[in-house]
């Protein structure tokens, strides 16, 4: 504010000043004879900008179709079929939920790098039972047991066929796609968004021992407030104990290639020790 008046001050004085030496001056200086016009070249407006198109960083090579795809609404069957072919029918039914497949997908995909993800639009089957926790009171601690409950699911992990995976997920892009546009991102890609999920969930710390844990009236949260801080993803990941996320990374580094077409990223052990939490 003390700029801003100084400013005005400026100016009012020097507007003063100015009509002060017009009055002082208008009787001793001789009147300039009126300017000559001088002819101005024609101004040429420069065109419009064209509208960019949104960066894309990590193009999808998009497989043809042996047949048109259906819509987003109506390609559960389609999907299914190809999925369950990957994964076995058994394994399928007890961790899927075909319904509205796509949009599920695209919306847990999402949502697992912030802070929330609702349970409403996974894909998958929540991992029945509640939370294993072992302790009381001031040293309450995930139990090791709880990673049991992911077993079928890192089973699942094994052994899907990446390659096969990325194949599919190639023919079925232009659907993910569209998906990821009606969630609302008219500008935004699909594949873009899959890597940045991926290197988020990589990017979990792996934990040698099982962490603290406070009670926040029926719900647990990590002791650790890094550890609190982390994305729903990462907090998924620590979850399932560090041999399974191990195991799931293995696989994202693989995915994350195939969907990049560059080198598999190193593993986090390599970059850094594995923490410990006390």
């Amino acid at each position: 504010m003390k700029k801003v008046i100084g400013l005005l001050v400026i100016v009012a004085v020097a507007v003063a000043g100015y009509f002060w030496w017009q009055h002082n001056m208008r009787e001793t200086v001789e009147p300039l004879p009126p300017p000559v016009a001088v002819e101005q070249p024609p101004v040429v407006e420069a065109p419009p900008a064209a509208p960019q198109e949104p960066l894309i960083q990590h193009p999808i090579e998009e497989a043809p179709a042996e047949q048109p795809l259906p819509a987003i609404d109506d390609s559960d069957r389609q999907l299914t079929q190809a999925l369950q072919a990957l994964t076995g029918s058994e394994l399928w039914r007890f961790i899927f939920l075909p319904d509205r497949l796509v949009r599920h997908i695209v919306a847990t995909v999402d949502n697992l790098p912030r802070q929330e993800v609702s349970t409403k639009v996974w894909p998958v089957r929540p991992a029945g039972s509640w939370l294993q926790v072992e302790g009381s009171g001031g040293d309450l601690h995930l139990s090791p047991s709880n990673a049991q409950r992911y077993e079928r699911y890192v089973e699942l992990v094994q052994r899907v066929d990446t390659a096969k995976l990325v194949a599919i997920y190639k023919q079925f892009y232009p659907l993910f796609q569209r998906a990821y546009v009606e969630l609302g991102y008219p500008d935004g890609y699909f594949n873009d968004r899959l890597v940045v999920t991926i290197d988020d969930l990589l990017a979990a710390p792996e934990l040698e021992e099982p962490p603290q844990l406070v009670q926040n009236k029926v719900l647990y949260q990590y002791a650790d407030p890094d550890l609190e801080s982390r994305s729903a993803g990462q907090k998924i990941m620590m979850r399932i104990g560090v041999t399974n996320e191990r195991i799931v990374k293995k696989k994202l580094r693989a995915l994350r290639a195939a969907v990049t077409n560059m080198p598999p990223q190193p593993k986090s052990s390599e970059l850094a020790p594995p923490q410990a939490v006390h």
